[in-house]
C-alpha cells in the first residue's frame, strides 16, 4: 500500500514502506549519452529490484511510458533490500528552470528515508575514443573512496538535474558522489553506461553483468533515441517558442 512520502504542490513522490536501513540513493535522471537512464535500468533489471513507487511533478513533460504493453510511470523509485539500495530512475528530461526545485523535493525524500549517501550517475562529453569514468564527491571522505577506481574530474562543471542534486547534497552535508561516464556525442551510449556500472560494481559489490548492454547496444541505442524523439514532440506547444537544452 502506498503512502505520500513527499508532496509540495509542485513536487509528489510516493512510494510503499522503503525497508533498507541507511540505503544508498542511486539516481539515474536523462542527460548526455542517457548515460545515467541507461545504467539505473540495466542495475534494476539484473538486480531484480522491487517497484517502490514514483515521483511526479507539474513540471514534468506530459508523457507517459510503455513497457510490453503496461503504463509506467516515467519517474519511478526502485529498492534492493539485500544491496541496500534505493534507485530513482527517469525516462524524462529536467528542464534546468526546474532542476533546483526537483532537486530540493528529491533531497528532502532522502532525508526522510535515512539516506546514508547519494551517487548521482552521468554522462560527460569529451574527444577520446576510450569510454572511462570521472567522478567527483562532495567531501574528502567520499573523494578517497572514488579516487583509485575513476579519473578524478578536478575541474569543470557538471550540469542539468545531476549538477543541482551535487550542490543540493553539499550545502545540506549528505555524503554523495558523481560517476560521469565518457561519451563522444548526445546520442545514447550504453557503452559508456556499462563502465559506469564497472564503477559501482566495485564501489558496492553489487555484481551486474554489463555484457548484454554491449551486446544490445545498437538496439538500446535506437529504442532510447526514439523515446527522446518522444519527449521532445511532446514538449513543443504550437507556435514560436525558446528552446532549451533538453539533455545536460
Amino acid at each position: 500500500m502506498s503512502e505520500t512520502d513527499y508532496d509540495d504542490n509542485d513536487v509528489k513522490i510516493m512510494t510503499s514502506t522503503i525497508k533498507s536501513e541507511s540505503p544508498v540513493l542511486i539516481e539515474g535522471f536523462p542527460g548526455i549519452g542517457l548515460v545515467g537512464n541507461i545504467a539505473s535500468q540495466q542495475i534494476i533489471d539484473e538486480l531484480k529490484m522491487e517497484y517502490m513507487g514514483s515521483m511526479d511533478s507539474r513540471h514534468f513533460p506530459p508523457i507517459t511510458v510503455l513497457y510490453e504493453g503496461l503504463i509506467n510511470m516515467p519517474v519511478r523509485i526502485y529498492e534492493s533490500v539485500e544491496n541496500n539500495i534505493v534507485m530513482v530512475v527517469s525516462d524524462i528530461p529536467v528542464n534546468p528552470v526546474v532542476a533546483y526545485d526537483i532537486s530540493k523535493a528529491f533531497l528532502d525524500w532522502a532525508q526522510s528515508i535515512n539516506v546514508k549517501e547519494v551517487v548521482s550517475l552521468a554522462g560527460i562529453a569529451t574527444m577520446s575514443e576510450d569510454h572511462q569514468v570521472f567522478g567527483a564527491a562532495t567531501n574528502n571522505e567520499m573523494l578517497e573512496k572514488i579516487k583509485d577506481k575513476v579519473e578524478l574530474f578536478k575541474m569543470g562543471t557538471i550540469s542539468g538535474i545531476s549538477g543541482s542534486i551535487m550542490s543540493e547534497c553539499l550545502v545540506r552535508h549528505m555524503p554523495a558522489i558523481s560517476l560521469l561516464g565518457s561519451t563522444r556525442s548526445q546520442n545514447p551510449d550504453p557503452r559508456a553506461a556499462a563502465v559506469v556500472i564497472d564503477v559501482l560494481n566495485l564501489l558496492y559489490d553489487l555484481n551486474v553483468n554489463t555484457e548484454s548492454l554491449i551486446e544490445q547496444a545498437e538496439k538500446i541505442e535506437i529504442e532510447m533515441q526514439r523515446l527522446a524523439e518522444d519527449i521532445r514532440t511532446s514538449e513543443q506547444p504550437p507556435g514560436p517558442r525558446k528552446e532549451f537544452p533538453m539533455y545536460g
